[in-house]
């Protein structure tokens, strides 16, 4: 088996990490494996089963060291052992599948066992100041003069005997707080504890195999602050999709801050998933994925819309109406996009609408324009729009009740065209062009 270690480094006062550090860090090593544990200044995850689906042992390493350090681990450790990759990190040895783990751990000094620290001064005056010393003494004589946890956990992290974990589980909602290290004044320096928050929630939300398309960050005023500032201020962030890309919330949430004032120093932060919704996974492929160029449309549209305001940038949506005029409408960017409809009909539509129809001429049956047309396919008939009202420019309300046949037509002038004949009971039928074909 291969484990890993990720240890946190102890509080100003020398005390253990918090546990919501050490729980934090676990709900974002869950997305590597289910079998995490917490095992006193660390967590220990077991990966054996998880590197091909992470790209192999090398690139889920650097993976782990790079995110993990953001989330304030300082000693990362390798082994086939869980006490054991523990003990190489507190020793500052982070490899320790490359030698015979029983060499590297009989070099280490007693301290870096836990169930041996109690008894780190009659060691020592034992005469044993490494694994490797105690080792070599009777364990009749051990087990007789030191608590039997002493023996077992020494067999456990040589591999001597099976170990057991409390496993830690996934939390079904995700809501997580950091105390910062120092007041904040600038909205913008709220960015280096907020990505931390992301960090974590990006994780849980691996584990989850979703994304979220709005997360809340949440943040506490001091104590020492007016009276009119208030306990603490609020910023929502909306994604059109769903992601789990920290990378983005992250430039997304620059872009908010930036723009947001305190009111007063700010001293703990908060994040909570709002809209978490599944993620479908792209099936992974036998080839290599190609390399991509750039940065996908909808995130780029998403950090415009938070710079320059959500209303100045709409994106065309499409909407479930039989309708051609209605079948698209526009929205803000980062509002989430809906369902996509099912195809309406097996009729070709027009790569270009017209604002509005054209009347056209007729000569006898047929329309004419630039020529007469003649009609490949149709009559496709749509009817319907009494529920839809909307107003002129007067301010009067109106229904859009259509009645029309549509056909694709053709010009040996303008090419192939969509038009549509207007039938109204009582009213002339007249033929109009909606749109034309690429």
């Amino acid at each position: 088996m291969l484990w890993t270690a990720l240890r946190l480094p102890p509080l100003p006062d020398t005390s253990p990490p918090s546990d919501a550090a050490l729980q934090g860090l676990a709900t974002w090593a869950l997305q590597f494996t289910p079998r995490v544990a917490i095992v006193d200044e660390a967590v220990v995850m077991e990966v054996e089963a998880s590197t091909r689906l992470f790209g192999g042992k090398r690139a889920l390493r650097d993976r782990v060291v790079v995110e993990s350090a953001e989330l304030g681990v300082t000693g990362v450790a390798w082994a086939p052992t869980s006490l054991g990759a523990l003990a190489l990190a507190r020793a500052g040895i982070e490899n320790g599948v490359r030698q015979p783990l029983a060499a590297l751990l009989d070099a280490l000094p007693i301290a870096t066992l836990s169930a041996a620290r109690p008894h780190h001064t009659t060691l020592a005056h034992l005469g044993c100041p490494t694994l490797g010393d105690l080792r070599r003494l009777p364990r009749g004589g051990i087990s007789r003069r030191f608590d039997k946890e002493l023996l077992s956990a020494l067999d456990q992290a040589y591999g001597l005997q099976p170990e057991r974990h409390a496993w830690e589980t996934l939390p079904e909602t995700f809501l997580a707080r950091l105390e910062l290290p120092s007041r904040v004044e600038l909205a913008p320096a709220l960015l280096l504890g907020a990505r931390r928050l992301l960090l974590q929630m990006c994780g849980w939300l691996a584990a989850r195999r979703a994304g979220t398309a709005a997360c809340t960050l949440r943040w506490c005023h001091d104590v020492m602050r007016a009276k009119n500032a208030g306990d603490g201020g609020a910023l929502t962030l909306r994604t059109a999709e769903p992601t789990r890309d920290v990378e983005h919330l992250c430039r997304l949430l620059a872009e908010h801050l930036a723009k947001t004032e305190l009111l007063a120093p700010v001293g703990e932060l908060a994040l909570e998933a709002v809209d978490v919704r599944p993620l479908t996974e792209l099936s992974a492929s036998l080839l290599p994925d190609p390399v991509r160029q750039g940065e996908a449309l909808n995130l780029v549209l998403e950090r415009v819309a938070a710079r320059l305001g959500p209303q100045r940038v709409l994106r065309p949506v499409l909407k479930e109406d039989h309708r051609l005029e209605w079948m698209q409408h526009w929205q803000p960017a980062p509002e989430p996009l809906p369902r996509k409809p099912a195809p309406a009909v097996d009729m070709p539509q027009p790569s270009f609408v017209l604002a509005a129809p054209l009347r056209l001429a007729s000569k006898g049956p047929r329309p004419m324009y630039q020529g007469v047309l003649q009609l490949l396919a149709g009559p496709h008939r749509v009817e319907g729009g009494w529920w839809h009202r909307a107003h002129d420019a007067d301010g009067e309300q109106g229904m859009l009740n259509v009645q029309r046949d549509y056909y694709v037509a053709w010009s040996p002038h303008a090419g192939v065209l969509w038009v549509f004949q207007a039938r109204f009971a009582g009213e002339e039928a007249a033929w109009y062009l909606q749109g034309m074909f690429a």
